[in-house]
């Protein structure tokens, strides 16, 4: 665990994404060498891209949108499905989250967001391993950034809406062709600055939904 930490430590720095300027945490930028860092480098050194390291579109306005409307977590167990960094979990802890887990695939993802929340004097429940398929035993499902590819959207989505019958699903997502158009309750839509490096372009329209179960 250590290690972990301090490979997390010297391949980031502290700073703070531009929705969220209340939240701290540990983030690749273009001066540290996990960025600058190829995927066969990464491959060399048996690491998974480094998605914990940045603050993606989705997780940022899950974020915004939690510590504006604390009371909508207040008092509840949330699920931070695929949390990379923990942006959304760590907004919902600080907002009056009863439990906030914290799940990834990646055990790097997990060790970067404890750290990110102990940055920002919250904690959060790691679980391990992939849930999809499952049912978590949770009030509220946050996912962000989660439908890149339509393999990923077709495997997620149907799980998703089985999810919803059981709990509150939220899904931030930055306009990806694969994200689902319809069976959604539309909750915030923001403008957010993205990078060149990451996402192609300096701003990506944002959409946070309520995932609507299917109809019975």
């Amino acid at each position: 665990m250590r290690e972990a930490e301090n490979f997390i430590a010297s391949q980031t720095v502290i700073e703070t994404a531009p929705l969220v300027p209340e939240l701290r945490l540990y983030l690749a930028t273009e001066i540290t060498p996990i960025w600058q860092a190829t995927e066969a480098h990464l491959a060399e050194m048996n690491i998974e891209p480094p998605f914990w390291a940045f603050a993606w579109p989705g997780s940022q306005l899950l974020a915004r949108f939690i510590l504006d409307n604390p009371a909508l977590v207040q008092d509840r167990i949330v699920l931070d499905f695929a949390c990379g960094g923990g942006l959304a979990g760590i907004a919902a802890a600080r907002s009056g989250a009863a439990e906030v887990l914290a799940n990834d695939i990646d055990p790097l993802a997990l060790q970067a967001a404890q750290l990110n929340a102990a940055l920002n004097g919250v904690g959060l429940t790691p679980l391990e391993g992939s849930i999809i398929g499952t049912l978590p035993k949770a009030d509220l499902l946050l996912c962000g950034d989660v439908c890149y590819n339509q393999q990923m959207a077709d495997q997620i989505i149907p799980w998703l809406r089985h999810c919803a019958t059981h709990m509150e699903v939220w899904m931030a997502d930055p306009g990806r062709p694969y994200a689902p158009k319809e069976g959604i309750e539309t909750l915030s839509v923001m403008q957010l600055p993205t990078t060149m490096e990451l996402e192609g372009r300096t701003a990506r329209e944002t959409r946070l939904c309520r995932i609507l179960p299917l109809p019975a």
